[in-house]
């Protein structure tokens, strides 16, 4: 028999592929002040997962080591000093990572409610990618009503919550780069204005289908010798803001150019943030994203549920870039497809 206060959790064994993923077995984490331990029910994939898994993206000194950075479940323990939730509560959340795993503790200013009508699954599909769209958007793009946006790679999780985000609270005319026609047409079914692919010459493309105009923002994650072709792109005071360099580290830039149309260059990790700073986003979500979710106005895409026992094959997925919106892992698959009762 198998001790309570121990869980299962997916092991990266060493750097490298998906076959590097192996379940192990292990004591649950500690809930500390201001913390609340959940019983996960799902856990999303996201890229910076298979990057940590590759030996590219080490998790934070003070984070779980344990892949997955949202999940939703049930709270199962709250720690001192929380007040607004209760053991039994249903609730997604912004994990430091630690959500592949039977359970996982979290800051309780990164919880939010499930919203009502979603399923576990749906849920644990939102956290990362609309906290990562609204820091990279609304704070730190500033996106203004009626504004332009390019955001590369549309059907990324990011990508979709993205165009939902700017179309429906900034009435912002959004472009988008996507690799497939089915891709294409997924996110004009979402919002978005155009869709071009990204293996043409999406710069002209997107600036032919702006009328010769340029882009206010632009929201990507390829860098390289995207970046100067970007800075090409923007309008005067335009802002571009980087999310991954997925085509390298290091880029030649016009500085003068730069300086010239008053440009903005910046770029954002999540991870390291402290938990104030993700519990203001949260709160921001919560007033703003899930009223429109459960109002059927923003939709989450889950491209596959799998049980936490393939975990290498949803890699795999990802590896393949074969997914359009998310991968969730079912943690417990008896409920992933429930939708949690109200209290």
């Amino acid at each position: 028999m198998v001790a309570v206060d121990v869980m299962r959790f997916v092991e990266v064994e060493r750097p490298g592929g998906p076959e590097m993923l192996r379940i192990v077995e292990g004591p649950k984490p500690s809930v500390g002040d201001g913390e609340v331990r959940i019983r996960v029910v799902a856990a999303g994939v996201n890229r910076p997962d298979i990057q940590q898994r590759r030996g590219l993206y080490p998790p934070p000194p003070d984070a779980s080591g344990v892949l997955g950075l949202d999940v939703a479940g049930i709270i199962e323990r709250v720690g001192a000093g929380v007040r607004d939730l209760a053991e039994g509560d249903a609730v997604c959340a912004l994990t430091n990572g630690g959500g592949y795993a039977q359970y996982c503790t979290v800051p309780a200013v990164q919880c939010l409610p499930v919203p009502k009508g979603l399923s576990f699954a749906e849920a644990a599909s939102l956290p990362e990618v609309f906290f990562t769209a609204w820091n990279n958007l609304i704070w730190l793009a500033r996106l203004e009503e009626g504004e332009s946006l390019l955001i590369q790679g549309g059907t990324s999780g990011v990508g979709l919550a993205g165009i939902q985000i700017a179309r429906i609270l900034r009435k912002a005319t959004v472009y988008v780069t996507a690799g497939t026609e089915e891709k294409r047409k997924v996110c004009i079914d979402l919002g978005a204005a155009a869709a071009v692919d990204y293996h043409g010459p999406w710069d002209q493309q997107i600036r032919e289908l702006a009328g010769g105009k340029g882009m206010d923002v632009i929201l990507d994650a390829q860098a390289g010798s995207y970046t100067q072709r970007q800075l090409d792109l923007l309008n005067f005071d335009g802002r571009l803001v980087f999310i991954a360099s997925h085509l390298g580290e290091t880029a030649t830039v016009n500085v003068r150019s730069l300086v010239r149309r008053r440009l903005t260059m910046t770029g954002s990790t999540l991870r390291p943030r402290p938990p104030a700073y993700k519990g203001r986003l949260a709160r921001e979500l919560i007033a703003h994203v899930w009223p429109l979710i459960e109002a059927g106005q923003i939709v989450t895409r889950v491209y596959s549920v799998m049980p936490l026992e393939e975990v290498a094959a949803a890699h795999e997925i990802l590896d393949a870039n074969r997914q359009i919106g998310k991968v969730v892992l079912a943690v417990y698959e008896r409920l992933a497809h429930a939708v949690p009762s109200a209290r």
